[in-house]
């Protein structure tokens, strides 16, 4: 059962009518029992929800330990007992492989445990701090580890922004559970006719990089680029659209990231969840910005090394997040020569052309790093960023070499609509318009014709079809 399966919306409506049958009192019990049976839907076999369980009544025993003794040894070895799971799950057969060379084990892995081991460690932490209490209810924290419509991709969500929510019941709103409709249906569109249209191209490219060199590594960069964008977003938007049935409200995780004028804008508007936690549980404990520029570059690069260990394994995720961090290395130490720059040019910081100029910039420098990211290894990544430089062929752009590539005409009009649709809809959001609340407005019948096109419409020319799992959302494999 899946976010992209009948099943699993048969499974939600069911869950939502109970949710509002019951009292308010016991409505937090749906969400709990709704979440253990998803997770081990999910996952198909009792054993990964026996690992969670088993992680999260460590992390719950854990934390009332830590609320009576706030010791920093007993919150070391706290951690270390959450991240050790995820570090075998993710990082063994690598370590066992590559560097030892033996044979790999066959690891039970849990449904987001990327996910669920972040949300923990912090919840641990912000009790050493103080920030927070210990959940003294185990069932009611399973559930807020557990939640079932962020379990998998995120956001990742703190203690403190949830927990009342789910452990709180909600009265039926109308303009709530809308907009949580509005947010799947936009989720949908993301998935089925921008991300998985954009990835017919990619990975024939990928999957034959010696021989599509050039222009085509260029091409597929910047299709994977709106790929990742618009898979992840349209989990976390279908994420957040399940949430609002029930009345909970999840954490922003986008906030039209290839807007940002530079790569360290963009780590505000990308994955926002993460880079909040890597900021308040990694940045700032080491010192953050506040022992002089050389300690801050340092903390920088540890920072973004923990965020590509974070993603997988191997040296390429290594070497894309020092790629990150250099890139915000470099823009501040020529953040002065940048500025001189476009007062010799004629333009403002603020003007329109120099921010689009920095917008377009920085797109180019995010787009290299995930070419080195979808790369199956360091050394085929680096080889398809030389070949972008090495090979002249833009003759590609002017025959018949683009449709033969998995993507005929027609459907390179289809994913081309939709990213500039994609596109509008940033622009306009970023000048605070808000497209649910204009629906919203509308006669109902406007409403309903609004939904059954958008429906019809995906249908038509989405790309779907049978077997979607967890792996079927990219980041459902970190």
């Amino acid at each position: 059962m899946t976010y992209l399966s009948i099943t699993f919306y048969l499974f939600v409506v069911a869950a939502v009518l109970l949710y509002y049958i019951l009292p308010l009192k016991c409505r937090w019990a749906v969400l709990l029992l709704g979440s253990v049976f998803f997770y081990w839907q999910a996952m198909g076999s009792r054993e990964g929800l026996l690992v969670i369980l088993a992680t999260v009544m460590a992390a719950y025993g854990a934390g009332l330990l830590l609320e009576r003794q706030k010791n920093r040894g007993i919150l070391a070895g706290a951690v270390l007992l959450m991240a050790l799971p995820w570090f075998f799950v993710k990082n063994g057969n690598y370590v066992l492989q590559i560097l030892l060379h033996k044979s790999a084990v066959n690891w039970i892995v849990p449904v987001g445990i990327s996910f669920y081991t972040l949300q923990v460690i912090s919840y641990l932490a912000d009790i050493y701090r103080g920030r927070i209490t210990a959940q003294k209810n185990p069932a009611k924290f399973i559930l807020f580890v557990t939640f079932f419509p962020q379990i998998v991709q995120g956001p990742i969500p703190r203690y403190d922004r949830l927990a009342d929510q789910l452990y709180a019941g909600h009265r039926f709103d109308e303009r709530t559970v809308v907009r949580g409709f509005y947010r799947i249906l936009w989720g949908f569109f993301l998935k089925l006719m921008i991300a998985n249209v954009a990835a017919q191209f990619v990975d024939y490219v990928y999957e034959s990089y010696q021989v599509y060199v050039g222009a085509y590594v260029l091409v597929a960069g910047i299709l994977y680029s709106i790929q990742l964008y618009a898979d992840f977003a349209a989990c976390i938007s279908i994420s957040k659209g399940v949430a609002n049935l029930f009345g909970v409200e999840l954490g922003d995780n986008f906030c039209h990231p290839y807007l940002a004028v530079s790569v360290k804008d963009f780590w505000h508007r990308w994955h926002i969840s993460l880079s909040e936690w890597l900021k308040d549980y990694i940045y700032i404990p080491l010192g953050g910005s506040r022992k002089g520029r050389v300690r801050t570059y340092i903390n920088l690069v540890l920072t973004f090394l923990v965020s590509g260990l974070w993603h997988g394994a191997g040296l390429r995720f290594l070497v894309w997040g020092m790629m990150h961090a250099v890139y915000q290395i470099i823009g501040d130490l020529t953040r002065n020569i940048q500025r001189r720059a476009a007062r010799l040019l004629g333009l403002g910081e603020s003007a329109e052309v120099t921010l689009w100029i920095r917008r377009v910039w920085t797109f180019l420098c995010v787009m290299m790093a995930w070419i080195l990211f979808r790369a199956e290894s360091l050394k085929k990544g680096l080889q398809m960023m030389y070949s972008m430089f090495r090979v002249r062929n833009l003759w590609i752009f002017t025959n018949d070499s683009l449709f033969q590539m998995g993507l005929e005409w027609k459907e390179w009009v289809v994913l081309g609509v939709c990213v500039l649709i994609l596109f509008a809809v940033s622009l306009k959001q970023e000048q605070g318009v808000s497209f649910s609340e204009l629906i919203f407005r509308q006669p109902v019948y406007i409403r309903w014709m609004l939904y059954l096109a958008a429906i019809f419409g995906i249908m038509t020319f989405g790309v779907y079809g049978q077997g979607y799992d967890a792996q079927a959302f990219i980041y459902g494999g970190f």
